[in-house]
């Protein structure tokens, strides 16, 4: 029951800190729209498009963080925790989508120069929208690390991205209005679309690699090993250790070998024992454990996903 609890709470928080990227992006988008009224500056016009994926970003998020906390059912025995890969590669889909429609009205721009006008303030405007992004993109990001939760994280990192990408905009409307180079605007447009197509992809990678069934990572993996060397004295050992990561949740299978003269009660006390430390070790982990004989053929034969003949 605590942990149905502390689920629950813990899926609440992330949803009140995903409406909070939806405020941060509605206001950037409205601060610098007005920025590229005031300007006429593609690149302005550019961080204004991202802007908008961040908050159909965010919007598919808080669906996809709603799904991926539902208890599981008939259907859904393992949870629903993986639907959150499912908003990251919607999330990178959409940055592509931004990237090429920067990188056509970077061309145009390229081709039919345009004079820049009231470059203060498009500034101003700018910043303050950075400002914004950075404050909440922090904030996602440590509350999607703390939870586990794709998600989150990757709404905050392309938040971040967002910041960056509106720094390299205004130093290119600043060179423009001390230069009068009319080219430097759109050029930094495409650098623009260019480093979100990054971002993009990475996105993509990340929920591929979770859509497969990714083994946890390798600093997890070492901390289950050291609890697997405390419990290898006395004939026990271990084979068919597999790792698997879900959203939030992880998942721990393994084969517990113990001397064949072992009670069915010592053993399961055993591999009891085992499963609580692997859980203490990795938080949210659902660990699985099953008991064979060790020095039994069969027990050897069925180390590989498939049964080998003995």
């Amino acid at each position: 029951m605590t942990s149905a609890v502390s689920s629950a709470s813990r899926s609440r928080l992330l949803g009140r800190l995903l409406w909070l990227s939806v405020a941060a992006a509605v206001t950037t988008i409205a601060l610098k729209m007005l920025a590229w009224q005031l300007t006429d500056s593609v690149g302005f016009l550019s961080d204004a498009l991202e802007s908008v994926v961040n908050l159909v970003a965010a919007l598919v998020a808080m669906g996809m963080l709603r799904w991926a906390s539902t208890p599981p059912d008939e259907q859904h025995l393992f949870g629903h925790e993986k639907a959150e890969y499912f908003s990251a590669g919607v999330e990178g889909g959409l940055i592509l989508l931004a990237a090429v429609s920067i990188a056509w009205t970077a061309v145009m721009r390229l081709i039919h120069p345009v004079e820049l006008v009231d470059i203060g303030i498009g500034v101003a405007l700018s910043a303050a929208a950075s400002v914004v992004n950075l404050t909440v993109g922090l904030v996602l990001i440590r509350a999607g690390k703390e939870s586990r939760s794709i998600t989150v994280e990757a709404d905050g990192r392309h938040l971040l991205t967002d910041v960056w990408t509106s720094a390299g905009v205004i130093a290119g409307v600043l060179v423009v209005g001390a230069t009068g180079w009319l080219r430097v605007d759109p050029v930094v447009a495409l650098f623009v679309a260019a480093n979100i197509v990054v971002t993009g992809v990475s996105l993509l990678r990340r929920a591929g690699a979770g859509l497969m069934d990714h083994a946890l990572s390798p600093a997890e993996q070492d901390a289950l090993e050291r609890v697997l060397a405390r419990y290898r004295h006395d004939g026990v050992s271990f084979h068919a250790v597999r790792t698997r990561q879900a959203g939030r949740r992880s998942f721990v299978s393994l084969h517990v070998l113990v001397p064949g003269a072992w009670s069915v009660s010592e053993a399961h006390a055993l591999a009891d024992g085992l499963e609580r430390e692997i859980q203490s070790t990795l938080p949210g982990a659902a660990v699985i454990t099953h008991l064979e004989p060790s020095g039994d053929p069969a027990s050897i034969a069925d180390a590989e996903l498939e049964r080998s003949e003995p």
